[in-house]
């Protein structure tokens, strides 16, 4: 019995010790966020653990742990029929509102989602519940595209699957079919998927046989370049929950079909150094010095190695690829997107990358809303039902949907 009383405490402690983070004051419920944290890491180095012991990749016993326990059938309700379907090879999930009487089409919406090209599905509760609440709040045909994901495949496939989809849906017989208004289409992803919606706006801009382009782009916190890992939000959150600096390399490496081993360069932007020349045309399109207000840039100062690997991007090439890294697109490529929202977070490793591509974007002639929230986290839009509730979430997902109502 004396024992237990000297453990508990103890292991009361390690807890607190293990689920304990300093984060900024402005952060939305800091303690629940300290736990949901807390719980993907243990999950993560559990299947860290399994791939160390090569039982399994962890990519794999991750999604399939998250996948097991979150995915939904597709059950239809009253308010929204929801349907599996495959367009051009690739598996979707269509959200349908009951027609209305006085209405002949609808606006619609392709939506594609995020997990570091990894994880997640379109099947599972959060983007289900997501996809369902913009469907009803909209009375529009939602579309969630269900891309293969790595490591079964890596970059351009994932790319490839969401472009393959998109098209399908475009066609004139298609939109009929779901009886949606070609003039009324978005094109949106959060993270990972945010990525994939620009780099596939991008291509269908260029397509002259298409017939029929979305009328707007909607990209949550998206991931959009791998030639800077030194921003200023990359150095600010470098240990934020949910997705800090490492976690985002990894992911990049695993995207493009890389190995750990250059994690470092990466992190040390050896792969952009002054003397990498196919680097050197790009890197006036990410000079953040020149491309973010100075709230975001604050004292923190460029990471610019005059002599790093030129290997690495022969190796690997889709670093410089703008199919893969879209704020890499050239100012007139720029020029054919359509109207344009970004949302951002302060507490993301990633708002830079949203904020410069919004910049570059409304120097290009694109009209542009950069909706920012102080004091929000990566990932938190999708985390609006129990036990991961946010008030984060609720407030980026209404203000997202509220942008798309008014403009699409």
């Amino acid at each position: 019995m004396r024992a237990a009383w000297v453990l508990l405490p103890a292991l009361a402690a390690l807890s607190a010790y293990y689920v304990y983070l300093p984060l900024p004051g402005a952060v939305s419920d800091p303690w629940k966020l300290m736990l949901l944290d807390a719980t993907f890491r243990a999950v993560q180095q559990t299947c860290h653990l399994i791939h160390y012991l090569r039982l399994s990749h962890h990519l794999i016993v991750l999604n399939y742990l998250i996948c097991t326990f979150d995915k939904l059938k597709s059950v239809s309700s009253e308010d929204i029929k929801i349907t599996d379907a495959v367009f051009d090879g690739v598996e979707v999930r269509v959200f349908e509102p009951p027609a209305k009487g006085d209405e002949s089409l609808k606006r619609s919406v392709v939506y594609i989602h995020g997990g570091g090209w990894a994880l997640a599905s379109a099947r599972t509760s959060l983007y289900n519940n997501l996809c369902r609440i913009m469907a009803e709040s909209l009375n529009a045909v939602v579309v969630s595209i269900e891309y293969r994901l790595v490591p079964k495949v890596c970059f351009p496939e994932q790319y490839h699957d969401a472009l393959r989809a998109t098209k399908h849906f475009l066609q004139p017989d298609v939109l009929a079919e779901y009886s949606v208004d070609p003039s009324r289409i978005a094109i949106s992803g959060d993270s990972a998927g945010g990525n994939l919606a620009a780099a596939v706006c991008q291509q269908l801009s260029k397509d002259e046989d298409l017939t029929v382009r979305p009328k707007l782009q909607a990209l949550i916190y998206p991931v959009l370049q791998a030639f800077d890992f030194n921003t200023p939000s990359y150095q600010q959150n470098m240990n934020m929950p949910v997705l800090p600096r490492y976690v985002m390399v990894n992911y990049w490496i695993d995207y493009i079909n890389g190995n750990y081993e250059l994690a470092h360069e990466l992190l040390v932007n050896n792969h952009t150094a002054l003397n990498v020349g196919r680097a050197l045309s790009f890197r006036a399109r990410l000079n953040w010095t020149a491309l973010l207000p100075p709230s975001f840039q604050k004292s923190y100062k460029p990471v610019v190695q005059s002599t790093g690997t030129a290997a690495i991007v022969e190796r690997l090439p889709a670093l410089l690829d703008v199919r893969a890294v879209p704020l890499l697109a050239d100012d007139a490529t720029l020029a054919r997107q359509p109207r344009t929202y970004v949302l951002t977070c302060e507490n993301d490793v990633l708002r830079d990358d949203g904020a410069m591509y919004a910049t570059r974007l409304e120097r290009a002639g694109v009209p542009v809303t950069l909706d920012h929230f102080h004091d929000c986290f990566h990932g938190c839009m999708i985390f609006t039902v129990w036990p991961t509730d946010f008030s984060a979430g609720v407030q980026t997902r209404n203000s997202y949907i509220k942008w798309l109502d008014e403009n699409l």
